[in-house]
């Protein structure tokens, strides 16, 4: 054990401790500091900013994704369509789809019959029915015939003008106007003509059958044969203002 501290007091050549202190301070100043690392978003010396031409930080128009972030601010707003309105500006609104058979000599032929309500939101509505062996072109039969027969429904703000009873086999569908905020009570099929026609105030109710198309059909009669709400010409009312009333 002695020989080895006087073999380390020699490789060492330490004496004193002031002679200790002095290699330490030595070995510190011999060690090598790394360069500060630059902060994320600061450029470091003799570096182009990241975001100038050529760069591939962020902005850059050739940096990768930082490239496409930059070129987001020129993009143009997204703006998202109204509800319920299409392509052609018009509400379309599939009210049922069933499946029907052909019994042949050959056998049984299977179709599907979708009926379909179109309406513009501003009066004009149409229902039509379309067949065909697959759903997607039974309801475009079925939007090319609602589209040939609209009608327009006379209507008192967002209400219809008066209570009518719509009739259609044995389906009966009583519609009401209805006040400012009531919305529309109704089921899903009187709903889609509602809703084409742009009443949004309406009290109803289905009696008897509920069969989908004999209540659209029954709806329509109804508002087919509502009264428009005549305004009061100016001169009339200056007219019957003026003349005196007269008792008998």
């Amino acid at each position: 054990m002695k020989d080895n501290k006087k073999n380390d007091e020699k490789e060492l050549d330490v004496k004193t401790p002031a002679q200790a202190e002095q290699i330490l301070e030595q070995e510190s100043e011999a060690i090598v500091v790394p360069e500060e690392i630059p902060a994320v978003g600061v450029p470091a010396a003799g570096q182009p900013a990241s975001g100038a031409p050529g760069a591939g930080g962020s902005g850059g128009p050739g940096g990768g994704r930082g490239g496409r972030r930059g070129g987001g601010k020129d993009r143009k707003p997204f703006t998202k369509k109204p509800t319920g309105l299409t392509d052609s500006g018009l509400i379309e609104k599939v009210v049922s789809i069933n499946r029907v058979s052909k019994t042949t000599k050959g056998g049984t032929r299977l179709a599907f019959s979708a009926l379909v309500v179109v309406g513009d939101g501003k009066g004009k509505v149409g229902y039509g029915l379309g067949k065909a062996g697959e759903v997607a072109t039974g309801i475009k039969k079925a939007l090319a015939a609602a589209k040939k027969q609209m009608i327009f429904i006379p209507r008192r703000g967002t209400t219809i003008t008066h209570e009518i009873i719509g009739r259609c086999g044995s389906a009966i569908v009583l519609l009401k106007p209805a006040s400012e905020g009531t919305g529309v009570i109704a089921s899903g099929a009187v709903r889609a003509v509602c809703d084409g026609a742009g009443i949004s105030n309406i009290l109803t109710k289905c009696h008897r059958s509920n069969n989908p198309i004999n209540v659209v059909k029954a709806t329509f009669d109804g508002l087919s044969r509502l009264k428009a709400v005549r305004k009061p010409i100016e001169n009339e009312v200056q007219a019957n203002a003026s003349t005196p009333i007269t008792k008998p």
